[in-house]
């Protein structure tokens, strides 16, 4: 079976067999002792939590109880910015339509009731849809994740659906028939090779007229295509199905009949009625009776599954079996294949557990073997004491008020109910477990038979007696339930060989419900339901190549799943739903104004919390609380979970709101289509109808949506997601089911058009006596008396009249029936002599005369006393009570209906009877009457408005208004309303018209009504239609058309005599206006004012009004223009000036006038001047300072944006000339510190080259900058930094002198021992070995005399640690057996250098050179630094370079020495030179001696120019082989390269130096050699050496040169007594001369030197010259030229040139790659791997395709390309 992973806990069987770990416990801790059980099942098993949580039973309020939080963050919510309402979806299984969805506006959104009536008559005919609040709508969660817990039931999803539960149901039933029988049925028969489904064998020879009518017409091989079996007719095939239903079906059915009518008659028996209309109450209640699908270990649908199972055991693999909920639990509990009794679960305990009946084995029987568990891994809740049920429980909603927990002493006929909902809520009664669904009812009849008050088992069902009296009792496997054998039909005389199974569970009595699951927090739950989704669909979903995964879980593979799974007979999947939890206990998720008053949210109207309560809400007139109909319940739900079909209580309307979570998929099938819906659901399901009824109230039940469209049902689908509403509408009957972890919360509501729904709700309810969840009468009634609201209103009264109507009709009729009864009964007591006349209480007599207790009693009574112990329905206004057993009954049953042992006829006389009235027939037609005259309230208005058109011709404005104000305070639409109004509307709209010609407004509002006129003329055109409607009001004969409009309209108000009064007021006006206009020149401003303020005043247009205002205009524009005379304007002023004095019509031939347009002339040619200068190439600033001085000396009306720009170039050209020429003054001063920085000279350059024109004194400044960078060029040249650029220098010194400092360190880095890295000393001992105490001792290595860091390398000889960086090896090709000797030992093992090393002499001269520079360059601090550095270095190790002094044991001082100063940035080259002999007099590695070393060059390879990286990309070697299109730039960069060779050559020729041109030259590099190689060599080869030591390990240091004393104690005296003087510093120039008189080693150079002939060969392309000839003419010649050629590659391939190819002798290249020798054992591949790659701490070249490049760029290069050749 399929079920979710395993949250925690022990799962066991009856207390039996083996325990099952959970696979991921998150809840409390369980001891050892807990997860063990006793085998035999006779010890008790240790207290357990369910599920791993808590305790089922938990005598603490959940709200005591404390768990994880829930990240909001992990779940799905509306606010997320991921969240994305998916797209519409094209398809849906079984081809559903969607369901309508709507986006409500912010303002419809405000009122909810509004909104929802208007998209009723379209959302009605789907049943159902989803509302899409706006995007600023998001309530915050408002409950305590840490607090909520609350309790699930478990759901199998194929016993929710009809057709398989019955399909299940009967299969069980079958299987216990014939293992009673003796023949048990472990395995379904095969028929074809197939499992043979005997449900639908059944079904299809039922459909067909039973079996022998299938016999007779012989249609055994249609039902077996039917069945799905092969199309052929075969006879085999119509046997194997005949003889199987002969074997396995005809029995039972025939048993059946015989047995069935007997069952149904004890229902009957047991539920006071016949099966119909109801014969059960709700499946809600808890019963301990061990009824079937009791226990979920034990149900039909794992039986049948079981027996599937088995049946296809040779056909179904592991993978494919079912799992439960806790799958991810690593034990299984094994098998039991066959069908068995359902209830037969260890896991029950009967209370008369002490009692053994006849038919069942002691418990202590060794034999017996524990019984076996599902083949599932069981989850932790299952079977333990905690969570074992005691009976039925189901998904049906609850009671809030009530105690919840039916061991604590609960009334047990409160435990019997027939309803879903809840009773409303108690302030005195809160719940032990706050929220568990488990909560009671409303309390019920007790069944009619007998009052239980033994445990089943105990006495006979039949008799009520026990069995020591009357024999043994046989007890029922499935139920408990214990029978006399005397008493069954037939009887059975002896006990049965097998289990026993009584007739009610053979034949099933149709009860089924929802088991009780954990309990859970909503992290818990979450975890719980994310565990089981990603189990069950990790091996379900196909595995996607691109993706390199199983493909996501779509909503559709969901939903298809689900359909399958409930329709699927062999795979029972279990999940768990939270459902019906009650927010009266638990809390809403929606804040509330008892505990979030400052929320916005807790007022919102769309709060489910406020939602029923709304004033348009017929539910705001019930006097209390109803959980889950007035009061929401919320809904924690997993994939799968469902909720099975059902249309809500009394009909009403509800909300569903989505707080977050995944998606809820809800099926709705429209109000109309309720009963083709139920028509379907019982010819689907007959079996299950047939004992159950109601069974569409219990929610349990579903049908799929294909087989519902095919019965012509209309089912529609929608999604909810996160944040979402769903409304449900009335009679319309919907399910669901969710696709995760989800939380949801529910509400009913009930607008106005519900009410005719809600009376026909209650009367089905009554017809399936099943309780309701309040008085529809008492809603009625309350809502007459408007006690819950404001009173009543017209729009209460229109819905209420009618509804009122129908009660009254109702109780009345059936009060005069009841009474026509007793009265009838009472005039005929005597048959033979009937009364003619009866002293009855109902007509007001009083006396003993009348039996019946009557009486009329207006006082609230407990609901339980006023419901019908038939029906269930409320007796609200009348009731009638049984004084016998207090048993009530309504006037529809009244007396019918047996209350207590009395005759019919005594019940409707009244003896010991009562008939209460709550409301008299006076008062009830009274109320009605008051709600029919409100609801009429709008009639009468309308009288009253026709009376008044007819007494009055021309009524008063004044009468119209008041009764227009009557009618819009009636909240209710009136016909003549909106005429009336439109009639009022009229006449205001004339009194506001005719106001503003009546009414004189102030002057502030005149000049602003006058700015905006002028502004909207000016905006939308002089032929807008704006502007014409405002012209159009002005006019002044508008006030005679209104006068003439008053008479039309026939209305009298005061504004028609004060308009009369303004025309006579308009004409005095003109009179005077035309006297001033004929003598304008003679009138001041301030008259033609006050005048013009008397014209406006009339707010009309006057045509000498606009005539006065342009008489103004144009004196107050000559006032201005004269004002402005003299002041400085801008052009546009100007402007501006002159077209406003156009456009107010001025003569050309004014002064002003003319005088202004002058200006703009000479302005607008300034203008032109100024930008033709501004924009010119080059600018002409004389030009420009005349323009300038212009515009201020005339005041010349010119821009300002222009003027400034002038101004600003000027100035720019006058700082800059200013900075120049202070720059070349000061480069001029004699002392060198008050000459300006470089870097200042280079921000001055930056500024000129933003110039148009350079200023004076400009090419001065670039020349000498230019010889600046000169010295700068040659400070890179030193440092082999040839073609960086400039700024690269400075950064290098820096470097240059950090690294000098470590090497040339004489206080703390001191000649030593070679000490060991930290990391490779065995012990502290090790280092304390040391003579070195001193604290700020720092062990340094290396050439670079820094610390350990990296891969570090020992020399063999002189065991010094190495860097691998610093020598370029790479880690990877070292190997634990290698030697290695350092650059020190051996000269001729090279050092790798990224840039060259300036010799300290060449330093010092290129210092001097900075007295002479213009500038005071960057460098001079750090060059400065560098030399001293070095020269007292070199001070300080001047003793030891002493040839004189110099003895063997101080080798190992001078090597320190040279492994410091090969470390350095700058060449000692005395020191060096000296130091190598010295090292190879006293320890000779190589067979010659160390050369002279002159310079210390870059072992980097030299950077590619321009023409050699094009050539590199395009693959070729000439620059003719390029394509066409870049050949024209390879050619210029070819002459440039050629232009600087040559001028290389020119300079060499002027220097008088002998440097040449190398042979065969090429300026874009060495013909067929690529410039990069993927493979450079940074170091050679170490020589060969034998050493004894096979790896790094140090060998043993005895006596010898590396053990014996450093030498630091200097031999002075014994010097002073030879008479050599060391202090003069004479020694250095004396230790290279030829004729040095000294003795000891002498290093000899002369002009045929080594690296002179060195040189001479390898650069001269005439072998005949004369000193080369003579050098090579001899054989000792030729071996000497050979030894030198062979050193280096290049040499190599030259002394082939010379001598032939075959020079070598075919041999060097074997044993001397790198032509340094051989060692003594041809050892010559210790190091060939350890040969890398340069590295390079510079970027990589820049791709030289890209055009765009700096000039410096150019002439960078072309100085370094000359640098290049005078190295050459």
């Amino acid at each position: 079976m399929v079920s979710a992973p395993s949250v925690g806990g022990i799962s066991g069987s009856g207390g039996a067999g083996p325990s099952s770990a959970s696979a991921g416990v998150r809840g409390p801790p369980t001891t050892a002792a807990s997860a063990t059980l006793c085998a035999s099942g006779n010890a008790k098993p240790a207290q357990v939590y369910a599920n791993g949580y808590h305790p089922a039973k938990t005598q603490n309020p959940l709200s005591s109880m404390i768990s994880p939080p829930l990240d909001l963050t992990s779940v799905e919510r509306r606010e997320q910015p991921t969240f994305k309402e998916p797209v519409k979806k094209k398809s849906r299984p079984h081809g559903l339509q969607e369901a309508p969805t709507y986006y409500p506006t912010e303002e419809e959104w405000k009122e909810p009731f509004e909104f929802i009536q208007k998209i009723a008559p379209e959302a009605r005919e789907y049943g159902l849809c989803k509302i899409v609040p706006p995007e600023s709508w998001n309530p915050d969660f408002a409950i305590d994740t840490k607090r909520f817990h609350f309790r699930t039931r478990k759901q199998e999803l194929n016993s929710i659906e009809g057709s398989s539960r019955a399909n299940l149901t009967y299969l069980d039933a079958l299987g216990k028939f014939h293992k009673q029988q003796g023949t048990n049925l472990t395995r379904w028969p095969y028929v074809d090779k197939k499992p043979l489904d005997l449900y639908r064998l059944k079904k299809a020879v039922e459909a067909r007229g039973g079996f022998e009518k299938v016999c007779k017409l012989k249609k055994w091989a249609e039902i077996g295509r039917d069945l799905g079996y092969s199309g052929k007719i075969m006879s085999s095939l119509s046997t194997s199905l005949k003889n199987s239903y002969q074997k396995w079906l005809c029995p039972y059915e025939d048993y059946l009949r015989i047995a069935k009518p007997g069952v149904h008659q004890q229902l009957e028996l047991e539920y006071g009625g016949p099966l119909t209309p109801s014969p059960a109450p709700s499946p809600m209640k808890r019963t301990n009776v061990n009824t079937p699908f009791s226990l979920r270990a034990e149900s039909p649908a794992r039986h049948a599954t079981d027996a599937l199972q088995a049946t296809m055991n040779s056909h179904t693999k592991d993978a494919d079996r079912d799992f439960s909920m806790e799958e991810a639990s690593p034990f299984a509990a094994p098998q039991a294949p066959g069908f068995t009794a359902i209830n037969n679960s260890g896991g029950f305990t009967a209370v008369n557990s002490g009692f053994t009946s006849v038919n069942r084995p002691p418990t202590g029987n060794p034999d017996m073997k524990a019984p076996k568990t599902s083949s599932t891994p069981l989850s932790s809740s299952k079977n333990t004491p905690e969570s074992r049920p005691s009976g039925l429980t189901v998904l049906k909603r609850q009671l809030s008020g009530d105690n919840q927990d039916t061991d604590a002493g609960t009334d047990k006929d409160d435990g019997e109910s027939g309803s879903r909902r809840s009773k409303r809520l108690k302030k005195d009664a809160v719940p032990t477990i706050a929220g568990s669904h488990m909560s009671l009812f409303r309390p019920s009849a007790p069944r009619i038979p007998k009052d239980e008050v033994f445990s089943p088992g105990e006495m006979c069902e039949h008799c009520g007696k026990g069995g020591e009296e009357h024999g043994a009792l046989l007890i029922c496997e499935s139920c408990d339930h214990g029978y006399h054998g005397s008493c069954l039909d037939p009887p059975v005389r002896s006990k049965p060989d097998t289990e026993w199974n009584c007739p009610r569970c053979l034949v099933g009595d149709g009860q089924f419900g929802f088991e009780e699951g954990g309990l859970y927090s909503l992290k818990q739950f979450q975890e719980k339901a994310a565990d089981f989704k990603q189990a069950y669909f990790e091996s379900k979903m196909p595995f996607d190549p691109v993706l390199d995964c199983h493909r996501p879980v779509t909503e559709d593979d969901v939903e298809r799943e689900f359909w399958r799974l409930v329709a699927d007979l062999e795979e029972t999947v279990e999940v768990e739903y939270g459902a019906d939890i009650h927010c009266t206990t638990h809390g809403s998720g929606f804040p509330t104004i008892e505990k979030n008053p400052e929320n916005p949210y807790s007022t919102d109207p769309w709060n489910l919390n406020l939602l029923p309560l709304h004033p348009d809400s017929l539910f705001r007139h019930i006097k209390s609380d109803i959980s889950g109909m007035t009061v929401p319940w919320v809904y924690v739900g997993m994939i799968f979970s469902t909720f099975c079909w059902h249309n809500e209580d009394h009909y009403a309307y509800s909300a569903n709101y989505q707080h977050f979570g995944a998606t809820k998929t809800w099926y709705g099938i429209p109000g109309d289509d309720a009963e083709k819906f139920e028509k379907a659901m019982r010819e689907a399901v007959p079996e299950l109808f047939e004992t159950q009824p109601d069974l569409l109230f219990q929610l349990v039940t579903l049908l799929t949506p294909e087989q519902l469209k095919k019965a012509g049902v209309r089912v529609y689908a929608l999604d909810q997601r996160a944040g979402q509403f769903v409304i449900t509408f009335p009679q319309a009957y919907h399910a669901g089911f969710n696709h995760g972890f989800n939380f949801n919360e529910a509400v009913n509501f009930a607008p106005s058009d519900w009410e005719p729904y809600g009376l026909a709700g209650v009367e089905r309810l009554q017809q399936f006596r099943r309780q309701p969840c309040f008085s529809h009468d008492e809603l009625l009634w309350t809502a007459a008396e408007g006690i819950t609201g404001a009173g009543l209103t017209i729009q209460t009264a229109k819905w209420l009249a009618p509804a009122l109507e129908r009660i009254h009709r109702r109780e009345l009729g059936q009060r005069d029936e009841f009474v026509a009864k007793h009265d009838f009964i009472a005039k005929h007591l005597d048959a033979k002599r009937p009364a003619q006349t009866h002293a009855c209480v109902f007509n007001g007599a009083s006396g003993d005369e009348c039996p019946m207790t009557f009486k009329v009693d207006d006082v609230d009574v407990p609901e339980e006393e006023y419901g019908c112990f038939y029906c269930k329905s409320f007796t609200y206004l009348s009731r009638f009570i049984c004084l016998k057993t207090g048993k009530v009954l309504c006037l529809l049953h009244a007396g019918s209906h047996p209350c207590c042992g009395s005759q019919e006829s005594d019940r409707y006389l009244g003896k010991d009877h009562a008939l209460y009235y709550r409301k008299s027939g006076e008062v009830v037609a009274n109320t009605f009457k008051k709600v029919s005259d409100k609801a009429h309230l709008p009639e009468a208005w309308e009288e009253k408005y026709e009376k008044l058109l007819d007494e009055e011709a021309t009524p008063s404005l004044k009468s119209l208004r008041t009764l227009l104000s009557e009618g819009e305070k009636i909240p209710h639409d009136l016909p003549s309303l909106p005429i009336l109004k439109t009639f009022v509307d009229r006449c205001n709209h004339w009194v506001e018209e005719a106001t503003n010609y009546t009414v004189r407004k102030q002057q502030v509002r005149r000049k602003n009504e006058k700015a905006w006129l002028t502004g909207a003329r000016k905006s939308i055109g002089g032929t807008s239609q704006e502007q014409k409607e405002w012209e159009e009001t002005r006019n002044a004969s508008n006030i005679y058309r209104l006068l003439d409009e008053a008479e039309l309209i026939g209305f009298d108000c005061p504004e028609i005599l004060q308009l009369k009064e303004r025309a006579d007021a308009i004409k005095a006006f003109q009179e005077s206006a035309r006297q001033t206009l004929t003598h304008r020149t003679n009138q001041s401003i301030d008259v033609v004012e006050e005048l013009l303020e008397e014209g406006q005043s009339f707010n009309v247009d006057i045509p000498e009004v606009q005539k006065l205002s342009a008489v103004l205009d144009q004196l107050k524009w000559n006032e201005k223009a004269k004002v402005s005379r003299g002041v400085f304007m801008t052009l546009k002023d100007v402007n501006d000036l002159i077209e406003e004095g156009e456009a107010l019509k001025i003569p050309l031939y004014n002064d002003h006038l003319s005088f202004y347009k002058d200006q703009l002339i000479a302005g607008q040619i300034w203008e032109k001047k100024a930008q033709e200068l501004i924009n010119a190439d080059v600018v002409n600033y004389a030009q420009l300072q005349a323009l300038s001085d212009q515009a201020q000396a005339s005041a010349l009306p010119v821009s300002p944006e222009t003027l400034a720009a002038v101004d600003q170039i000027l100035h720019k050209q006058r700082e800059a000339s200013r900075q120049i020429m202070d720059l070349n003054e000061r480069s001029r001063r004699p002392d060198y510190h008050e000459r300006p920085k470089y870097a200042e000279v280079l921000e001055v350059i930056k500024k000129i080259e933003e110039l148009q024109a350079k200023p004076t004194g400009t090419l001065d400044l670039e020349r000498e900058q230019k010889r600046h960078e000169d010295w700068m060029r040659k400070g890179k040249k030193l440092f082999g930094k040839t073609n960086a650029p400039l700024h690269i220098l400075k950064s290098h010194m820096d470097y240059v002198l950090d690294r000098n400092i470590e090497c040339f360190n004489i206080v703390t880095d001191k000649p030593r021992v070679p000490a060991e890295p930290a990391s490779r000393e065995p012990s502290p001992e090790r280092r304390k070995s040391n003579n070195w105490e001193d604290p700020q001792f720092r062990e340094v290595f290396c050439i670079c005399r820094r610390t350990e860091a990296g891969m570090m390398i020992e020399c063999e000889l002189c065991h010094e640690w190495y860097h691998g960086k610093c020598l370029k090896i790479a880690r990877g090709k070292v190997k634990e057996d290698d030697k290695y000797t350092c650059p020190i030992c051996d000269w001729r093992v090279k050092i790798p250098r990224d840039a060259a090393r300036p010799k300290l002499e060449d330093l010092i001269s290129w210092f001097e050179e900075i007295e002479g520079l213009p500038f005071q360059p960057d460098e001079e601090e750090v060059l400065k630094k560098i030399i001293d550095n070095a020269q007292e270095f070199r001070n300080q190790i001047g003793s030891y370079c002493n040839p004189v002094l110099a003895t063997a044991n101080e080798a190992e001082t001078q090597r320190f020495y040279l492994r410091k100063i090969e470390g350095a940035e700058i060449l000692l080259a005395f020191e060096t030179n000296f130091f190598r002999q010295e090292l190879h007099k006293w320890s000779p590695v190589a067979p010659e001696a160390p050369p002279v070393l002159e310079s210390s060059k870059s072992t980097r390879k030299p950077r590619p120019t321009k023409l050699q990286k094009m050539l590199i990309q395009y693959g070729v070697d000439d620059p003719d082989d390029l394509p066409e299109s870049v050949k024209g730039k390879a050619n210029s960069l070819k002459r440039k390269a050629l232009n600087a060779e040559a001028a290389a050559a020119m300079s060499s020729t002027h220097s008088g130096g002998g440097m040449e041109t190398s042979p065969g030259a090429n300026p874009y590099g060495p013909s067929g050699v690529p410039f990069f190689s993927q493979h450079s060599p940074g170091q050679l080869q170490t020589p060969g050496l034998t050493i004894a030591s096979n790896s790094h390990g140090h060998p043993s240091r005895g006596p010898g040169p590396s053990s014996s004393s450093h030498g630091h104690h200097r031999r002075s005296d014994s010097n002073q007594g030879n008479g050599i003087d060391l202090e003069s510093g004479s020694i250095h120039p004396s230790f290279f001369m030829q004729n040095n008189g000294g003795g000891g080693p002498h290093l000899l150079v002369g002009d045929n030197s080594t690296h002179s002939l060195e040189e001479r060969l390898l650069r001269d392309t005439h072998y005949g010259g004369e000193d080369l000839n003579m050098d090579l003419t001899t054989e000792a010649g030729k071996t000497r030229a050979l030894e030198i050629l062979s050193r280096t590659d290049v040499g190599r391939r030259r002394a082939e040139e010379i001598f032939g190819r075959d020079v070598w002798g075919g041999s060097t290249d074997d044993n001397d790659p790198i032509g340094i020798g051989v060692g003594p054992e041809g050892d010559d591949n210790i190091f060939i791997d350890l040969m890398i790659e340069d590295d390079d701490d510079e970027r990589k070249v820049r791709d030289s395709s890209n055009d765009g490049h700096h000039p410096e760029d150019d002439r960078n290069e072309a100085a370094s390309l000359m640098d290049a050749q005078k190295e050459a």
